[in-house]
């Protein structure tokens, strides 16, 4: 039998090929897009590798070859029908298929490159005949994918290469580096384009509101993972000055925020062969954090990061994992002690539960946290204080926003103006429309929405083809005003330099860090 392990990236493109259905949560099933990961029947599945072949992380693998970090998976995969009874495995699901046609003279624009948007160019080039182009702020594509996901889980990257296969599609237009809402308005969109859907994200970090709250080396999680993933334009979170403690303390209790603590702790040695930044290896090198505190303001029972992120903590060698409730059985705090610098001779990681910062604490720069824990206050030293306790969108002029939820409001993805009222053309996917929850596959689910919804409109007769100037006039528009858009020749030279840049150092590759890099080299890639 095959097993389906901890890279999964939930997409479901391992369900559409099998021959017998065993592989669940599959679309419209209860925990889809909420599971760690899917998962294979034992007692049903016919080991034909279809799953493996369609997997775009490279999650599958026979159970005769899984690794021993790997093995126990084989279980969790068992397990799942064991504690779910009512899945079966057989053809229940019926797959929607639009009533309408869209023809070639229908012009859509997807605003964005991460899975949202990405699995919307996906439905909208399976489903209809329209021309498709392609808008994102930076000159690369991924979104999240690229500027999100750790360094140290290359398998989830993998799903990028689906897309890639729609960005090169005849009825497909890329036009990166443009950004929408300084270069161009959503009304110029508009005139340009049929219908447009936004897949922008929520890339904005919520605040504390605490006081030293704006010291240096206090931070998002947002930023932070930015950084050390080569995000252009972002600025290291770290002071200047030396680490005093070398000890870090995260606030929350989240995918991300683990994710954050890995990559402190994780050794050099261990992150220089990933596609980590430049920038970001250099200064961690000097760092040297040897501890990290994750705050949570409730019990551990309670955590919100999935059972796979803890398991990729336990996969660092030689790091001490100390879970530490607030209070003792008698209600009393209960706190480990902290020492100032932390040991140098272990490195740790300490779930602090029941407890919330007070204040950052410092005068150039955060070296300590006033924690509260079961109502008692106490500091622990630090050097960076990272906040990841949930995510906004970032409005967009032109655009409705509802601030309160920090998205953008809608029905069912159609963008809804002050009254209420569905805007005609406008849509919405992915964490700008819901919130930030829910990971790769669940982005998939909803896409469909969206483009269903899309697909309703034009069968209403809500929304017609043909209005407007189209792709070649945008782009030649955006074209005056950034000088460089970038076409899909420009990512795959992009994509090419940076692979190149990293095989001489055995690294999948060595990123830009700056945009003006990445357009120098799609002008070389344009001379050849």
């Amino acid at each position: 039998m095959h097993v389906i392990t901890q890279a999964c990236c939930s997409d479901a493109s391992c369900v559409s090929v099998c021959p017998v259905n065993c592989i669940h949560p599959t679309p419209g099933e209860p925990g889809f897009g909420g599971s760690d990961i899917l998962h294979i029947d034992p007692d049903t599945c016919i080991d034909c590798g279809a799953c493996a072949d369609a997997c775009p992380v490279n999650a599958i693998f026979p159970i005769d070859r899984l690794g021993i970090d790997d093995l126990p998976y084989a279980q969790i995969n068992a397990d799942f029908y064991t504690d779910n009874p009512h899945i079966k495995s057989g053809w229940d699901a019926v797959e929607y298929r639009p009533a309408v046609t869209v023809g070639p003279e229908f012009q859509i624009a997807v605003v964005g490159t991460g899975p949202s948007a990405g699995y919307a160019v996906r439905e909208l080039v399976a489903r209809t005949d329209a021309h498709i182009t392609v808008i994102d702020r930076l000159p690369t594509p991924g979104g999240l994918v690229r500027a999100g996901v750790a360094p140290d889980h290359p398998g989830t990257k993998g799903v990028l290469a689906g897309f890639d296969l729609m960005y090169r599609h005849p009825r497909v237009t890329v036009a990166t580096n443009v950004a929408v809402g300084t270069d161009v308005t959503p009304a110029e969109l508009d005139a340009h384009f049929d219908a447009v859907i936004y897949g922008v994200g929520a890339s904005q970090a919520r605040a504390l509101g605490i006081p030293g709250e704006d010291l240096p080396g206090s931070t998002a999680a947002t930023e932070l993972v930015a950084w050390y993933n080569a995000v252009p334009g972002v600025e290291r979170p770290f002071p200047d000055a030396p680490a005093r403690s070398r000890r870090a303390v995260i606030v929350g209790t989240g995918n991300v925020a683990l994710d954050v603590a890995r990559i402190l702790l994780s050794p050099i040695e261990r992150l220089a062969t990933t596609d980590i930044a430049d920038r970001a290896l250099e200064y961690l090198a000097r760092q040297n954090v040897h501890e990290v505190v994750l705050l949570g303001r409730r019990s551990s029972a309670e955590a919100a990061f999935t059972a796979a992120e803890f398991r990729a903590l336990q996969a660092i060698e030689g790091l001490d994992i100390v879970v530490a409730e607030g209070v003792d059985g008698d209600g009393n705090p209960r706190v480990p002690a902290f020492p100032t610098p932390a040991d140098p001779d272990r490195r740790r990681i300490v779930f602090l539960y029941q407890s919330s910062p007070v204040a950052a604490l410092g005068t150039d720069a955060v070296d300590a946290v006033r924690v509260r824990t079961a109502g008692v206050d106490h500091d622990i030293p630090a050097d960076l204080l990272v906040r990841s306790i949930g995510y906004r969108s970032v409005p967009i002029e032109g655009l409705e926003f509802d601030d309160a939820a920090g998205r953008f409001p809608n029905r069912a993805g159609r963008l809804t103006g002050p009254d209420g009222a569905a805007q005609p053309g406008r849509y919405v996917v992915g964490w700008a429309k819901r919130g930030p929850s829910g990971g790769i596959g669940t982005n998939r689910i909803d896409a469909e929405e969206t483009v269903r919804s899309l697909l309703e409109d034009v069968s209403a007769g809500r929304l017609t083809g043909g209005r407007g100037l189209g792709s070649d006039t945008f782009v030649t528009l955006v074209g005056g005003r950034v000088g460089d858009v970038v076409d899909y020749r420009g990512l795959r030279w992009i994509d090419r330099t940076e692979v190149a840049r990293g095989a001489p150092q055995g690294r999948p590759r060595v990123k830009f860090e700056r945009v003006s890099d990445m357009l120098a080299s799609t002008r070389r890639g344009r001379r050849r």
